[in-house]
């Protein structure tokens, strides 16, 4: 079979022969029919990830869609370096497979499923979001952003607020029914005094930026909350600002604010596994915001730094351009007609 094979970290796979998988007790081979190509699967490629080691060669790929030899279509949750998700076929323990809902494309699937469980994850497990809290999604113009803004109102917030720096992209966000917005443009004053204004009494931070533009959030938030003593909880998921934030420590003893992250070593894996089995339930009624590329897996070396329009998500299949129909497109029409 094929699969794309990193040889060297920082380097992009190639698409070569490698032995069929053969698995373990409790594993059952999967055909791999989409795996989307995003930061966290760039991270682990490079070895740049925080719970990624050097081993190579590797096959990258943390997720995807597959089909069991029984015609099932099924997520793949969670298969961590060497032995990726971008292959033909992949050994798989039986118990992770996750039954896809009837009438989603396997490669919608794959594109929306990491954006919007690392929103599902913070706001459920980590946020403990509850009904008619309010819930500030700081970096609110990605996939992942546009996906908590949909699965915070879906869980019953009460408003949610949504931060970004391009306006198209925030009257998108408010279109997917934020209350209120901040466009992150202007001085540190001005940015700082819109967060005071929109977003002073949140109970809930989602944090996809971190750095300069967190700093602003929280010190405009804490300037004009009207309690300090509210709890306001800030769930760290991403940096895409930059990796570090400079905080007064003043600023966490004259106000209740709790801190905690949302990754991989932030929940057992069971309480993952539960997650996302409900976020998969829920995908059906979350309006598509993400855009997809879909690429052959043939040609994994060319486009895995290949630019892709803002937001656009890349998602391999198998083999080569024609075989997209009679893969994916397949899989979804047959479940259709059953």
């Amino acid at each position: 079979m094929y699969a794309a094979v990193v040889h060297a970290l920082g380097q992009p796979p190639r698409y070569e022969s490698v032995p069929e998988p053969v698995p373990a007790s409790g594993e059952v081979v999967v055909e791999v029919l989409a795996a989307a190509l995003y930061p966290l699967v760039r991270s682990f490629a490079s070895g740049g990830h925080y719970t990624g080691g050097d081993a190579l060669p590797l096959v990258p790929g943390f997720d995807g869609v597959g089909r069991t030899s029984a015609g099932e279509l099924v997520y793949i949750p969670v298969l961590e370096p060497p032995h990726g998700t971008m292959a033909e076929r992949v050994a798989v323990p039986a118990a992770a497979l996750m039954p896809v809902p009837r009438g989603l494309d396997p490669v919608t699937v794959a594109a929306v499923m990491n954006p919007a469980s690392s929103a599902w994850i913070a706001l459920r497990e980590r946020g403990r979001l509850r009904e008619g809290e309010s819930v500030l999604v700081l970096g609110a113009t990605g996939n992942a952003g546009r996906a908590a803004i949909q699965l915070a109102l879906d869980q019953g917030a009460g408003a949610v607020v949504a931060a970004g720096r391009d306006p198209q992209a925030l009257r998108a966000a408010a279109a997917l029914g934020a209350h209120r917005t901040v466009q992150l443009t202007g001085s540190d004053e001005e940015i700082a005094a819109a967060f005071g204004a929109a977003a002073a009494d949140v109970d809930i931070v989602l944090d996809y930026l971190w750095d300069r533009p967190a700093e602003l959030a929280l010190d405009g938030i804490l300037r004009h909350r009207a309690d300090l003593t509210r709890t306001l909880r800030w769930v760290q998921v991403g940096s895409a600002a930059g990796p570090d934030m400079t905080v007064p420590s003043a600023w966490f003893r004259k106000a209740d604010v709790s801190v905690c992250g949302s990754g991989l070593g932030s929940i057992s894996g069971a309480r993952r596994a539960a997650a996302l089995r409900e976020l998969l339930a829920r995908l059906p009624a979350l309006a598509p915001t993400t855009e997809v590329v879909t690429v052959p897996m043939s040609e994994i070396e060319t486009a895995w730094d290949s630019p892709t329009s803002s937001g656009a998500r890349l998602v391999f299949v198998p083999g080569g351009a024609d075989e997209r129909a009679s893969a994916a497109r397949e899989a979804h029409k047959d479940r259709e007609t059953v």
